[in-house]
């Protein structure tokens, strides 16, 4: 479904993704890992289109989208959720997810209808996929920063996306809202059928959810194979300061 070669983007000199490769078949759920500032954010903004690649390729079931702009790649099947959260906190969170399901129909502007009594079902099934369903009337600033972070994920739902990707899912959340987080993620997976790829830096739930996982270091790729394998690889175990991957 998805396949980079080559990627390399630089900043100022500084060479934030070297030579970095990726595939992900249909159905996989995918993780991304390695130390702080080893590029995996920036590898998820080349890939939907908030940054340009200097050289390499991207391509999205068989079609070229290398350096396209975020809004094509988004209509194109590609979902993205964020490490630091994007929200609209003064809407509803049933107006959050609205917007992003009347933009994928292309009818956000409508003269003749309220905007209010548009793609009710549709919203609705997306927070009931996530469990948002009894807090779809509060204002999303009122939200806890763990259902502000699945709400952000139910917004990239609203895209239809085929492949939905994921920053740092869980980063700063409680451990019981992580295990929701990542029974979210499995039922995503399963019930839906969509393709995960997601970086966190949680070790067990990377462990337990990946079907393979990628390492990145110093914005490179070293290695993308089962969990197993990349446990023990030996230069997984270098770039996280010498000892074992945590697990």
């Amino acid at each position: 479904m998805l396949r980079i070669t080559g990627l390399n983007k630089s900043f100022d000199g500084f060479q934030a993704v070297a030579d970095a490769s990726l595939d992900i078949e249909k159905g996989e759920v995918v993780a991304v890992i390695g130390p702080n500032g080893a590029g995996k954010t920036t590898l998820f903004n080349l890939i939907t289109g908030q940054l340009t690649p200097d050289s390499g390729e991207i391509w999205f079931r068989e079609e070229n989208i290398t350096g396209l702009p975020a809004h094509v790649i988004s209509r194109k099947g590609i979902g993205r959720s964020f490490q630091i959260v994007n929200v609209f906190d003064r809407l509803t969170v049933f107006e959050n997810v609205q917007i992003a399901v009347l933009a994928r129909r292309g009818n956000t502007l409508n003269l003749f209808r309220p905007a209010r009594s548009m793609a009710v079902k549709e919203t609705g099934d997306v927070l009931a996929n996530v469990g948002l369903s009894e807090k779809r009337t509060m204002t999303s600033g009122m939200l806890s920063h763990g259902d502000r972070k699945v709400l952000e994920i139910a917004i990239a739902l609203g895209s239809r996306p085929e492949l939905l990707i994921l920053d740092e899912p869980t980063a700063g959340m409680s451990p019981d809202e992580t295990a929701a987080t990542l029974d979210l993620m499995t039922r995503l997976s399963g019930d839906l059928g969509l393709t995960i790829l997601f970086c966190e830096h949680d070790m067990g739930l990377v462990f337990s959810i990946a079907n393979r996982i990628t390492v990145m270091n110093h914005g490179a790729t070293i290695i993308q194979g089962l969990p197993e394998d990349v446990r023990r690889n030996r230069q997984v175990q270098k770039a996280y300061l010498g000892g074992d991957v945590p697990c």
